[in-house]
């Protein structure tokens, strides 16, 4: 489990084609300055398992199931990645409850900036789309965001689904999120609470009682 909370910026050193799987090979000093084999960190909001770890590197398998719903395929080597560990128990919970569990890519449409802060609209799928409220959390690249605007929600009759996001200059600075341009695609995950409610009224609503 995670938190959203980005602890640092890796580097893709190599990537090994094993036919229907690739394995990464990750910089990342901070995040693996404690990992073992086995262990779990987040790359670009995806959990991915550390099958060997040397130095300031470690490896990581990603099979078809992942690199059909994420972005982790399109990745080529010197890309920068977002990484954060395993949240340990008892750590403060500084984003939202991050599973690592890729829903599905959304694509940046658009950037517009301010002084302060800048706002990202990402283009998404209905059915993800769907989960989302305005003031509510999303995973983008493995970053805690808070939605502002959700435009386009199945029934509304309004083309193609999208919503905003406003980056601080934290992230912009400190994750990938600064970086990327409208067409980029970037990872999603909604939160597991908004699925819960949903397959609990589902069951409701089949049994005609409560949930």
């Amino acid at each position: 489990m995670f938190t959203g909370i980005v602890e640092e910026q890796g580097r893709i050193e190599a990537i090994a084609d094993l036919g229907d799987s690739i394995r990464l090979t990750v910089r990342g000093p901070l995040v693996v300055s404690d990992a073992g084999h086995g262990d779990s960190i987040s790359v670009n909001g995806c959990c991915l398992t550390v099958s060997d770890q040397s130095g300031e590197t470690f490896d990581a398998d990603v099979m078809k199931e992942s690199l059909d719903k994420t972005n982790l395929g399109d990745l080529v080597v010197g890309d920068a990645v977002n990484l954060e560990r395993a949240m340990p128990a008892g750590a403060r919970l500084g984003g939202h409850i991050v599973q690592g569990h890729g829903d599905g890519t959304g694509r940046i449409l658009d950037r517009t900036p301010s002084d302060n802060w800048e706002v990202v609209r990402i283009a998404l799928d209905a059915d993800i789309a769907k989960y989302l409220v305005n003031k509510g959390s999303v995973t983008v690249d493995g970053t805690s965001l808070t939605v502002v605007e959700v435009v386009g929600r199945p029934r509304s009759g309004t083309g193609e689904p999208w919503f905003s996001v406003s980056l601080i200059p934290t992230t912009l600075e400190e994750t990938t999120l600064g970086a990327k341009v409208p067409g980029d695609r970037v990872n999603l995950e909604v939160d597991i609470l908004a699925k819960y409610v949903e397959r609990l009224l589902g069951q409701a609503q089949q049994t005609g009682g409560n949930a």
